[in-house]
């Protein structure tokens, strides 16, 4: 009885008709015809497209020093990424490779021979220095000469090194894409870029100028009523790609400003789940302050009321008030005059280093790419580097970018919360009541 139950459990296997057998024949001879005709499709194309890519190629050849930086950077990847494309295409069809380029692409393509900054120098044009490496040639020849005894060890001429990294640096330009422009491979340029970033970081590292020209630093924010203040300090983030150096993959970068917006003190490559005040206590800044007393420790300044206001810097709200880190105050009402005002010129003096940030990220286009996971440990080093540029184009009296731009903020920290220091908060209400006298006179 079991085994005749299982026997009606079986279903039946259904046999093919010969019906379904002829549609499904029919179907397959159509789409095998129309697989033919969409065949046929493509590759009446393809040599247009090629033609079109060799075009292009030639098109930019000839007329890559009429191109601003980012018009040629664009225009190579997009010819790049079709040629890949119809590459694969061919492939996917089986198809013999498309045939070589013509003898006069060949002739035009021997430009190449001769690399791009080769005739660049020989256009000698002073706009086409700032377009190219966003720095004017006087700069340039300055920065080269306080270089160029640590870039002996390379292969490539100092001058050619220099330039290399700066247009990698104002237009983010891959390695094989620089490469190209200066006649090397890519190798050969990745390691001149690194080594003319540490040449920078040791011949330019005076110019972070807390400790050197704090006077200098105490007049300028004198000007704007802070007495005694030597410095803004914030905090910023750029994106990594990858997650490797922590939350969504954001690297933070602490950095201490003067009121003319240069950097006196960076601390870079903090990863991006650390919070603010942890960042702060490991910094060379707070160890310079708190342990080893060499920087803030010039002698008081008397306000009018007697009261004694120590060297301190401005803080973000996203730090602890210090002895000398004054941070706003929280919830204030129209009644706290005093709070009022002094909140009014620390929200000023925090603008100087949104500023800052916002002029070097303009200026260096490198930072705003999404760095890899196998870079991540370089980045922080760039950033230094591209900030010690700032503060030198600074010196050379360059322009900077135009202060009424609205430059993009990654989204603000989270205030605060832990326990306030007593004797800050004495420095801070004291220093309110000075600039709320001042406001009255005004």
């Amino acid at each position: 009885m079991a085994t005749a139950g299982r026997k009606r459990g079986r279903k039946k296997k259904k046999k093919t008709t010969p019906r379904v057998t002829r549609k499904i024949t029919k179907f397959t001879k159509k789409f095998k015809a129309t697989l033919h005709l969409r065949h046929q499709h493509i590759t009446k194309h393809i040599p247009q497209l090629i033609c079109a890519i060799s075009s292009a190629h030639t098109f930019l050849l000839n007329h890559d020093l009429h191109l601003l930086p980012h018009q040629s950077l664009s225009l190579e990847s997009l010819i790049s990424s079709t040629s890949t494309s119809i590459s694969n295409i061919f492939s996917l069809l089986s198809l013999p490779p498309p045939p070589p380029r013509s003898s006069r692409a060949a002739l035009n393509s021997s430009r190449a021979d001769v690399c791009w900054f080769e005739r660049f120098l020989a256009a000698d044009s002073d706009t086409l220095w700032a377009e190219s490496f966003n720095v004017r040639e006087s700069s340039f020849t300055l920065l080269l000469r306080l270089l160029t005894p640590s870039l002996c060890s390379i292969s490539l001429s100092p001058n050619y090194a220099l330039a290399l990294t700066l247009y990698r640096l104002a237009h983010g330009g891959t390695f094989s894409a620089v490469s190209r422009r200066f006649g090397v491979d890519t190798s050969t340029a990745c390691r001149v870029f690194y080594t003319v970033c540490k040449a920078v970081n040791e011949n330019l590292g005076h110019l972070f100028e807390l400790k050197s020209d704090i006077n200098r630093v105490i007049v300028g924010f004198g000007w704007i009523s802070l007495p005694n203040c030597c410095g803004v300090l914030g905090i910023e983030k750029f994106e990594l790609g990858g997650d490797l150096i922590g939350e969504n993959g954001v690297l933070l970068v602490q950095g201490l400003v003067d009121s003319e917006g240069r950097f006196l003190d960076v601390s870079a490559g903090w990863p991006g789940s650390m919070r603010p005040e942890t960042v702060l206590q490991k910094s060379k800044l707070y160890l310079g302050v708190e342990e080893s007393k060499e920087y803030l420790n010039g002698s008081a300044f008397e306000l009018n009321d007697g009261n004694l206001i120590p060297q301190y810097i401005l803080g973000d709200s996203c730090f602890p008030i210090l002895p000398w880190v004054l941070t706003p105050y929280k919830g204030l009402s129209e009644e706290d005059g005093a709070e009022m005002a002094f909140n009014s010129v620390h929200r000023k003096g925090m603008e100087l280093v949104g500023k800052a940030f916002g002029r070097v990220r303009e200026k260096w286009k490198l930072l705003a790419k999404k760095w890899n996971e196998q870079c991540v440990e370089a980045f922080p080093f760039v950033i230094v580097t591209c900030c010690l540029l700032h503060n030198f184009l600074i010196k050379c009296s360059e322009a900077v970018t135009d202060e009424t731009k609205e430059y993009p903020r990654c989204e603000e920290f989270p205030v605060f919360d832990g326990e306030d220091d007593e004797s800050g908060k004495e420095v801070r209400d004291a220093l309110a009541a000075h600039l709320f006298r001042v406001s009255q006179r005004e």
